[in-house]
């Protein structure tokens, strides 16, 4: 059941924390722009208001929204596209910079009765919800601070995604108007993701999950809240109990690529499934000739793709059906490849800080 805000203190909390919105922004948009996005919210309150949504949801929601240029540039600028491509070595050495790891090793160990609850009930690997919540968030310290309303409707507005942005907005509302978030608590990223675990707001309202049971679903600050949401979100899209993400293999000499390629393109998240090869059991691919790399074989009937992230020659890895439900999550092979990496690496053991030596008689 999610909490019930009285419709007062939602009002009064709208008009305290939106009557000073972003000037930065505001200054970098042009009256004519002014008037064609007020134009277009009203077309969206129109036909919102058509689709269901409640006009008094709509004013809570759309309480001091503002069209935030930044927001169309961070869209019109992200890496890993044909106009910006990046390398999966690259891009992981971006994931994994800092104390991703080892703060990942300590965040693992503290959690780890709670992330084995949640492993049992979703039959996904702790480690992978545990890294998920690393890769969207650093374990919950970078959250995002835009307006979720303000930068959902700015995308909606733009066009590029518009149908997708407008049911986010949808969702948004929804959140708002059905007492799920109070309209303050409504930050994130640019992209419209917030929480912990990063989710749309349809996401939200379809993939959250109570994981504390206290009648609510708190993704900004609940942690059993976190797994047990990140838990359902990859169960549902497709994670296979009992099953490995994969492993880094080294390639048989005059692997003939051709003879393992898919023979049919992919109906979802084409282009990185595009990169998949045919999925085959794990015994054919041992009889191959593959080698996998600190890692063991599944069993022989476990269905595996090989995947080239660079193209062939730059590394290789074979992927189980459950690495697929992270493309869910997220559809990009080198988001998910980083996901099953970091995975890998948090549930090591954790190295214990080593205390400074101190001579005898040192001053």
């Amino acid at each position: 059941m999610p909490v019930r805000v009285p419709p007062f203190f939602r009002l009064a909390a709208c008009l305290l924390a939106f009557a000073a919105p972003a000037r930065a922004d505001e200054a970098r948009v042009s009256p004519e722009q002014q008037a064609a996005f007020a134009d277009w919210l009203n077309i969206y309150r129109a036909e919102a208001t058509a689709r269901g949504l409640k006009p008094e949801w709509l004013d809570a929601t759309l309480s001091g929204v503002a069209l935030v240029p930044s927001v169309i540039g961070a869209d019109r600028s992200q890496p890993g596209t044909a106009a910006r491509p990046v390398r999966f070595p690259d891009y992981l050495a971006s994931k994994f910079r800092g104390d991703r790891i080892v703060h990942g090793q300590r965040q693992f160990a503290t959690h780890r009765d709670l992330l084995a609850r949640v492993e049992a009930e979703s039959g996904v690997p702790a480690a992978i919800i545990a890294a998920i919540w690393g890769i969207e968030t650093s374990y919950g310290r970078v959250m995002g601070r835009h307006d979720l309303p303000s930068a959902l409707a700015t995308l909606a507005f733009d066009g590029r995604r518009r149908d997708l942005f407008t049911r986010e907005l949808d969702a948004a509302v929804r959140m708002v108007g059905e007492g799920h978030a109070l309209r303050e608590t409504m930050k994130g990223s640019w992209a419209g993701a917030f929480g912990q675990t990063q989710f749309l707001p349809s996401s939200y309202l379809s993939h959250g999950r109570d994981g504390d049971g206290d009648g609510r679903v708190d993704l900004w600050a609940s942690p059993a809240d976190v797994f047990a949401s990140i838990g359902h979100y990859l169960a549902r899209s497709g994670w296979q109990a009992g099953e490995t993400w994969g492993f880094r293999t080294l390639l048989p000499d005059g692997l003939d690529r051709a003879a393992v390629a898919a023979s049919e393109p992919p109906s979802r998240c084409v282009a990185p499934l595009s990169r998949h090869s045919a999925l085959k059991p794990a015994r054919a691919w041992r009889a191959l000739g593959f080698t996998p790399v600190n890692a063991a074989w599944p069993a022989d009937d476990v269905m595996m793709s090989l995947i080239e992230p660079d193209g062939p020659g730059q590394g290789a890895y074979l992927v189980t059906r459950s690495y697929r439900a992270i493309l869910g999550y997220n559809c990009s092979n080198l988001y998910a490849l980083s996901v099953t990496l970091l995975a890998d690496a948090i549930s090591l053991p954790a190295v214990p800080a080593v205390e400074p030596v101190v001579a005898s008689g040192a001053q």
